[in-house]
């Protein structure tokens, strides 16, 4: 899957397994926890490596956190592409972003996503330009036909459906061709819970079965199908029925309790997944597993520090905080 040598692997899982052990545990996240404000809970950051002391920017400093790891990953592996399972995400979040800058002849800026696989700037002059040539090959596809509704319907909605679904099918089909366990595993469960969280918005705001089929992207762990006519035709409790008889099984509480209490257990799923992989010193799933840990904790602290923000009780804010890697 890499070039790297046996030697240089080794390197890179050694250089993980020090890193690990900054990650913060359950313990430092309920230190954090306890902070009386948002500016409390910067400046305990501050002392655990996050940021400075004076920092007050908490987007900036998330986003400098995120850096840090794909500068990480930047020495460890010579060819990033190894990560496009995680990559190809944000490469389609800033297609998408492009369209729409261009439609609106928005002058807005900080709208693109750093860490994909193509520059940004690409997708502006490709939308600009109306040449989707200039982008990779996968992408082109999609690209033309959000392109063609933004710009002939001003259908945003439906500009979006196209472009989200295109990136599922990119992302399921790079984790399974990876030749790599653990991202094959993850592509599918990001693709099944985001076809999941997909029918309950589309029941939710009474879609019909064609815009459902549309949205749905296909993986192995879940019949789109049988999803679709269930939402249809029996409605939530029908998807329920059919999660019931799948490895989702346990979905279901979340599913019934809200939204982002399924979107929890999806992202505490994802830990449960890699979790192993604190022990395999052989293969490229440990850096995989490293990148997944930071997201969820830079995510966690994301959801403390708005919490803290907005002064939400600390119950309230508990409830939302997802499992820690270490």
């Amino acid at each position: 899957m890499t070039d790297m040598t046996d030697k240089q692997f080794l390197y890179a899982v050694a250089r993980i397994r020090t890193k690990e052990l900054s990650l913060f545990s359950k313990s430092d996240i309920d230190q954090l926890l306890s902070c009386k404000s948002e500016k409390e809970c910067l400046r305990l950051l501050a002392d655990k490596g996050w940021g400075t002391a004076d920092e007050t920017d908490s987007d900036k400093l998330l986003a400098n956190e995120r850096m840090k790891t794909w500068e990480l990953m930047s020495e460890l592996v010579k060819d990033l592409s190894v990560f496009n399972t995680f990559l190809y995400g944000n490469d389609y979040h800033n297609l998408k972003a492009a369209i729409k800058k261009v439609y609106t002849n928005s002058d807005l800026e900080d709208i693109f996503m750093p860490n994909g696989t193509v520059n940004p700037e690409l997708f502006l002059q490709a939308v600009k330009e109306h040449d989707f040539t200039l982008i990779p090959e996968h992408m082109r596809e999609c690209a033309e036909e959000a392109y063609q509704v933004m710009f002939y319907t001003g259908d945003s909605q439906l500009c979006e459906i196209i472009i989200d679904k295109a990136a599922l099918n990119a992302i399921y089909k790079q984790g399974m061709q990876s030749g790599n366990e653990l991202l094959a595993a993850y592509a599918e469960l990001k693709t099944a819970f985001a076809d999941i969280n997909i029918i309950i918005r589309c029941i939710r705001t009474g879609k019909d079965k064609e815009f459902i089929k549309r949205a749905l992207a296909e993986c192995s762990s879940l019949d789109t199908a049988r999803l679709a006519e269930a939402a249809v035709n029996e409605g939530f409790e029908g998807v329920l029925t059919y999660l019931g008889e799948t490895v989702y099984d346990d979905a279901q509480v979340p599913l019934r309790t809200s939204m982002s209490a399924f979107e929890c257990w999806c992202d505490n799923k994802i830990i449960e997944l890699i979790k192993p992989q604190k022990y395999n010193p052989f293969t490229l799933s440990p850096l995989a597993a490293y990148i997944l840990a930071r997201d969820n904790e830079i995510k966690t602290v994301r959801i403390l520090l708005s919490g803290k923000r907005n002064e939400i009780p600390d119950g309230a804010i508990r409830e939302r905080l997802r499992d820690m890697y270490v």
